[in-house]
């Protein structure tokens, strides 16, 4: 993937994200959450069960319903913060994003909230993501369903942005099984 990757520490975090000296921008978008904050279920913006997870989910997580990540889904994006309710939508900056490869495809997941988040919240989100990585690479064994899974970790978010594209029309749904 391109875009900047500085880790000058070497914990995975880019330098940049948190407590850097970069100034305090980061694009606002606006999220609807489809996966409350300890919730096992993923709706979808319909309401749609898609899937249940076996785990809390560690952060409110949900989409930007303007743009289709490089996968052909909604962009993912989750909030840092209290639990918010399904279908809260919310105009949130985005500070950074994880890049996850699954089956071998590329999905972005921008990293938001109200302020810029820690260096020990962008830590854990990274340790969630890489966890996460393996447990998909599992399932997916399990399923048949070939490629590769990896967390290739943290990028700008103005840089996921971009590789996203607008949304054309209504939103019909993912192309993409889980």
């Amino acid at each position: 993937m391109g875009g900047s990757r500085i880790d000058p520490d070497g914990d995975g975090v880019n330098g940049d994200l948190a407590g850097g000296a970069a100034p305090d921008f980061a694009p606002e978008l606006d999220v609807v959450i489809e996966v409350p904050r300890g919730s096992f279920l993923k709706r979808n913006l319909a309401g749609r069960v898609d899937f249940v997870s076996p785990l809390p989910c560690p952060f409110n997580y949900g989409a930007v319903p303007t743009h289709l990540g490089l996968e052909g889904d909604l962009l993912d994006a989750l909030v840092l913060g209290p639990r918010l309710r399904f279908g809260t939508r919310l105009r949130v900056r985005a500070w950074g994003a994880i890049t996850l490869t699954d089956r071998g495809m590329a999905d972005d997941k921008l990293v938001c909230s109200v302020d810029r988040p820690s260096r020990a919240e962008c830590a854990e989100v990274l340790r969630f993501f890489h966890f996460y990585a393996r447990c998909k690479a599992l399932l997916n064994v399990m399923k048949r369903r070939p490629g590769r899974n990896a967390c290739e970790g943290w990028c700008e978010a103005a840089d996921a942005i971009a590789r996203a594209r607008p949304l054309q029309g209504p939103w019909t749904g993912s192309p993409v099984p889980f």
